[in-house]
């Protein structure tokens, strides 16, 4: 908004010229973010504790979460306004890259929303019925990913993808396929946020990292000097996309300031689902979607964790029955970081080493770039 209002006046003096910079409203997108978030945040966390929107705990948790029970949740809502507001404003509204960014996260948010609203009414933890839950996410999978064939942002392109490490390198696929993919990264990407978020500031501080990659990303993927440099694919207009992310990024670590231990409030749904599709989004318009899978390589770990510790329990009760299938976990508990709380780590120091692993992925993703 700020750029169609403020870029014509360019000529008239040379200040706003700035708003021609892709780098300028990132920054502005980035600060506008922690601010909205951290002047929103205590309002909307008073209503949220006005109105009795307590988290409710999974009884087969561990037992040291049974003291998070009403910690108002539904927080993803201070994610999604940090957001949408800043992107809003400092982007360019021409551009259906920033168009469709928002779309997912408000699409998503709302799935997320519904379960969380669901949740508290009904006083467990069940919410949304699973089905209907991914029915909601598969259905904005399926969409974006027919938009993107019958309206290719980069025409000739449009059911391709980049492959890391190579020059020049990219993955044909059929358009039913090409759907099909679209439709389990942005289903994959919004559950693995959704399962990270278990411990107070962990899916929140990663969800900044991996934004912040992106922010790179998209700048990059969107230069034609710098795509034709590092032999990667040049996307007009991507550069618009760094934008969002930056507001991501800065709202993820507004709501930091208030998710972090011990949490005055949680993202809930609203915010893990509201982020996941977004970087998902982000990645499958950048066609990118091998390196949020690095990048992301956390909230991946996650997400194997439950697979695995799935298969095994259920191959061992098949094999030998439910008492050896209980003894002989893959994992103490899964998701992943509730394995290590179960080896005796305390939820800080849990946090703060998936961090670190979190920024070595992030910055493996980027080394990528050059790597080729």
């Amino acid at each position: 908004m700020l750029y169609h209002l403020l870029a014509p006046f360019a000529k008239k003096h040379i200040l706003f010229n700035l708003f021609n910079y892709i780098t300028f409203r990132v920054a502005g997108a980035g600060v506008t973010a922690l601010i909205v978030a951290f002047v929103l945040g205590p309002w909307i966390i008073r209503g949220l504790r006005a109105h009795k929107v307590g988290q409710v705990i999974r009884a087969e948790g561990p037992a040291s979460h049974q003291g998070k029970r009403g910690t108002p949740t539904m927080g993803g809502l201070i994610i999604m306004l940090a957001t949408v507001v800043p992107t809003l404003l400092w982007a360019r509204l021409d551009t259906r890259y920033v168009l469709v960014a928002v779309v997912s996260t408000l699409w998503m948010g709302a799935i997320g929303f519904m379960d969380d609203y669901l949740k508290v009414v009904r006083g467990n933890s069940q919410g949304l019925v699973a089905r209907w839950k991914l029915a909601g996410q598969v259905s904005f999978g399926l969409a974006l990913g027919i938009f993107l064939v019958l309206w290719p942002f980069v025409p000739g392109f449009a059911t391709y993808t980049q492959v890391p490490l190579f020059k020049y390198w990219f993955l044909a696929l059929p358009w039913p396929f090409y759907i099909a993919f679209v439709t389990f990264v942005v289903t994959a990407s919004s559950n693995s946020v959704n399962l990270t978020d278990g411990l107070d500031g962990l899916a929140t501080g990663l969800t900044a990292i991996v934004a912040g990659a992106f922010v790179v990303f998209a700048y990059v993927f969107g230069r034609a000097d710098w795509s034709r440099f590092l032999g990667i694919m040049y996307l007009p207009g991507a550069g618009e996309l760094a934008i969002f992310c930056a507001a991501l990024m800065g709202a993820a670590l507004g709501f930091l300031w208030f998710n972090a231990h011990p949490a005055q409030v949680i993202m809930g749904d609203t915010g893990a689902l509201a982020v996941g599709g977004a970087l998902g989004t982000v990645a499958i318009m950048l066609k990118a979607e091998f390196l949020l899978l690095i990048a992301g390589g956390m909230f991946v770990a996650e997400t194997l964790s439950v697979l695995i510790q799935v298969y095994v329990y259920r191959w061992n009760k098949r094999r030998r029955g439910r008492e050896y299938a209980d003894a002989h976990k893959a994992f103490r508990m899964a998701p992943l970081h509730h394995h290590f709380e179960k080896l005796g780590w305390a939820e800080p120091q849990v946090v703060m080493r998936f961090y670190i692993l979190g920024v070595l992925c992030a910055a493996i993703a980027l080394a990528t770039l050059k790597v080729r």
